[in-house]
């Protein structure tokens, strides 16, 4: 994505209780008002919007309950837009890259717009231990997919084409499906590191015993 502007200056925020990544999948069922208008902005302009974590409030905002979101988030690219019944869409979009919040404010309609930095991409992977680790990590992810496939093949939770050869995609997909805690989740994907993140993943597999 080098075409992304050093600031993004009215993002449109999406506050969730998930943690999304570079790559990853997010389908969305959208019925409020605010973020209706705002699906049909980046349909239209295709822009993205931006899904940070709520850090405290509501995802539906409240006069006296704001959201607030986590300062790290990640932009999404919608992908496909489907109308389920009046005055809903199914949305499915994709993690392209994070970014920093520098600022944002509540729009009359009650939408976050945000002023943005993108963040670069993952410092890549070095290290003799740590590009073994990422190996054994690669072969986990590789199993887990094979195991969903066979139970029902529509339902694996990631987008093709697979790159097990590549740290920060393996690494952002485990951080996905394995049961760990949110915040958890939400500082794995700060990382800006893809050693870092495969160290992580690798430490918590060898407790929960998966490798």
């Amino acid at each position: 994505m080098s075409s992304t502007p050093a600031v993004l200056a009215d993002l449109p925020l999406f506050p969730l209780h998930t943690v999304l990544f570079p790559g990853g999948l997010l389908p969305l069922k959208i019925f409020e008002a605010r973020y209706l208008d705002m699906a049909r902005e980046c349909l239209r302009e295709k822009t993205p919007f931006g899904v940070c974590m709520l850090k405290s409030g509501a995802a539906v905002a409240q006069p006296d309950d704001p959201a607030v979101p986590e300062a790290i988030g990640c932009l999404a690219e919608i992908e496909q837009c489907d109308v389920e019944a009046f005055g809903m869409l199914l949305i499915r979009a994709h993690g392209t890259r994070r970014f920093r919040l520098l600022s944002h404010r509540v729009e009359p309609d009650g939408l976050l717009v945000g002023m943005a930095e993108p963040l670069p991409d993952d410092i890549p992977l070095e290290g003799g231990e740590r590009l073994a680790r990422f190996g054994a990590c690669a072969e986990v992810l590789e199993r887990i997919i094979a195991t969903i496939r066979e139970r029902d093949a529509s339902s694996v939770p990631f987008a093709e084409p697979f790159r097990f050869d590549d740290p920060s995609w393996v690494s952002n997909r485990l951080a996905e499906v394995l049961p760990i805690p949110l915040r958890a989740r939400q500082k794995l994907m700060e990382l800006p590191d893809a050693g870092a993140r495969i160290d992580v993943v690798h430490h918590y597999m060898q407790q929960h015993q998966l490798l």
